[in-house]
């Protein structure tokens, strides 16, 4: 298809000039994008390096002593145990408010819909501190997967949402009238075509499963995550925590390879827009109302009612002098400066990438960007055992510094500055670009003045979700801040430590305060990807 300019400038320039110049253009400019963008793509590979390199170091004898030991063996058990009984809950849990909620007459459905949402703006660890509060006794599997499912089934409610809203009422439509019950239409017809949303919302809460340290930690449930964290405080970096984080890797990869087999190759998109049609809702009968009703009460009382009556408890028990104004704002302004620069850095990184795989696509860019995908799926503390091993042996200067700090940020949250980035670049007209440049600009400029100006909205909105993940983050910070850095995170956890939990409220109800822009955020965006 040919492309097409501007009215103005198709008068001056013909449109096929665009087309032979296009590829000189991106040649010329493309060298320092591909330059920067590879070695973006290395730094992010310091992880994998990292784990590789500690493993050729010790060698098989040492790996077999310290990998092959009953310890291991419990803490394979007890990821294998969450992850699988956990997963299943969450994948039932989101499909079923996401059907309620999208396919169904349930009264205030909308309310309940950003309800199932909100829980997203509680971090997990402050989950599991507003349990531990409310029953001091809970420890264990039983209560890694009670607060694991509370805390992470939105991730599957929101795509699996955002997918019922998009399919094609017709093929339900066929099915019932070739005999198909509505359970029949719901599992045969529905429910296979709902596989990408679901395999995508699962492994991102595997991910956070494999990488959650706060959570665990206060329930006393050991997992590879938590046993590294004592491991590298008790010993100092030592030989046995960067074991215990080579088979956390391992364990990355294998759910990341998994994942790509149970999504398959079947496609779910169809040819033609087809005629728009309002989607298909179920009349629910009186039990089964209540029954839905019941259901989304007692969702919202566990992972929306337990933490907000705890922290109001804790507020009102320790009174005006939980506030101490002198030690949380210092904290809240460390945090939003962690946070900005943090952003702006990650989002400055991934503009090469993003420029890349829209502008000049091919196996280069594929690879480039799988480099990064790969690592942000790695744990954090995994990032920051491989951050504290370089800068000891080749950065010593930047060691505990602010720099490493940002760089762990950089490795872990790229990604989500890149799609946006990807989506913004993608809406900005190459023909623009290429005639900013035909008209004397350099590369640079072209890119500065054209392309991101007009892929800022995308830019912005990676730069804040780049910005809520810094605000909420505990692992890596623990390990790499400089000595007496105090984040919100880690002020909370300082003082949860010491089993303070009045004094902790303050920091768990601003950490909530600063994530519910990104609960709105994902939730209008759903809403706008849906075409509503």
């Amino acid at each position: 298809m040919p492309e097409t300019l501007p009215s103005g400038v198709a008068a001056a320039i013909p449109a096929n000039s665009f087309r032979r110049s296009r590829g000189l253009f991106i040649g010329r400019g493309g060298a320092w994008v591909t330059g920067l963008s590879v070695l973006v793509s290395l730094l992010a590979l310091l992880p994998i390096a990292f784990v590789i390199g500690v493993s050729w170091q010790t060698g098989w004898a040492g790996i077999e002593k310290l990998v092959f030991r009953p310890r291991v063996g419990e803490l394979l058990v007890n990821t294998v145990l969450l992850v699988v009984i956990t997963l299943p809950l969450c994948i039932a849990l989101g499909v079923a408010l996401a059907w309620l909620t999208e396919r169904t007459n349930l009264p205030g459905r909308r309310a309940w819909s950003l309800l199932a949402t909100a829980p997203l703006a509680v971090p997990a660890f402050v989950h599991s501190y507003a349990w531990v509060s409310l029953v001091p006794s809970i420890h264990g599997l039983p209560a890694g997967v009670l607060v694991s499912v509370i805390a992470y089934f939105p991730f599957l409610y929101l795509p699996v949402a955002a997918t019922l809203r998009r399919l094609d009422p017709a093929i339900e439509d066929v099915a019932e009238s070739l005999g198909l019950k509505p359970w029949a239409v719901f599992f045969r017809v529905v429910l296979p075509q709902l596989r990408l949303a679901i395999c995508g919302g699962a492994l991102l809460v595997g991910l956070h499963l494999l990488a959650e340290y706060g959570l665990y930690a206060m329930i006393r449930f050991d997992t590879f995550t938590t046993a590294i964290f004592d491991q590298f405080k008790s010993t100092f970096n030592g030989p046995a925590a960067h074991m215990l984080a080579g088979v956390l890797a391992l364990c990355c990869l294998a759910m990341l390879t998994v994942e790509s087999a149970a999504r398959g190759s079947a496609r779910y998109a169809r040819v033609g827009s087809g005629s728009a049609r309002e989607q298909r809702i179920v009349l629910l009968d009186r039990n089964t109302t209540r029954l839905a009703l019941a259901l989304q009460i007692f969702t919202c009382l566990l992972a929306l009612g337990v933490p907000l009556i705890t922290l109001g408890k804790w507020l009102i028990a320790g009174g005006s002098e939980v506030w101490q104004w002198d030690e949380l704002l210092p904290a809240l302004e460390q945090t939003l400066l962690l946070g900005v620069a943090g952003a702006a850095l990650t989002t400055c990184a991934a503009i090469p990438i993003a420029w890349l795989s829209i502008r000049s696509p091919g196996r280069l860019q594929r690879v480039l960007e799988s480099c990064n995908y790969i690592t942000s799926s790695l744990p954090g503390i995994v990032v920051a055992l491989a951050l504290v091993t370089v800068t000891i042996h080749f950065a010593r200067p930047i060691y505990q510094t602010t720099i490493t700090v940002l760089l762990a940020y950089l490795l872990m949250f790229l990604p989500r500055a890149l799609v946006s980035l990807r989506a913004g670049i993608a809406q900005a007209p190459v023909e623009l670009e290429n005639m900013a440049r035909s008209l004397g600009r350099s590369p640079g400029r072209a890119l500065w003045l054209i392309t991101l100006r007009l892929a800022a909205p995308g830019a912005a909105a990676g730069a804040a979700l780049v910005f809520l993940a810094i605000t909420n983050e505990l692992t890596a910070t623990l390990l790499l801040a400089p000595n007496g850095t105090r984040t919100l995170a880690t002020g909370f956890w300082a003082l949860t430590s010491e089993i303070d939990y009045a004094a902790a409220a303050p920091y768990a109800l601003v950490m909530i305060l600063l994530s519910l822009p990104l609960t709105g955020l994902l939730y209008h965006q759903s809403k706008r990807t849906a075409g509503r």
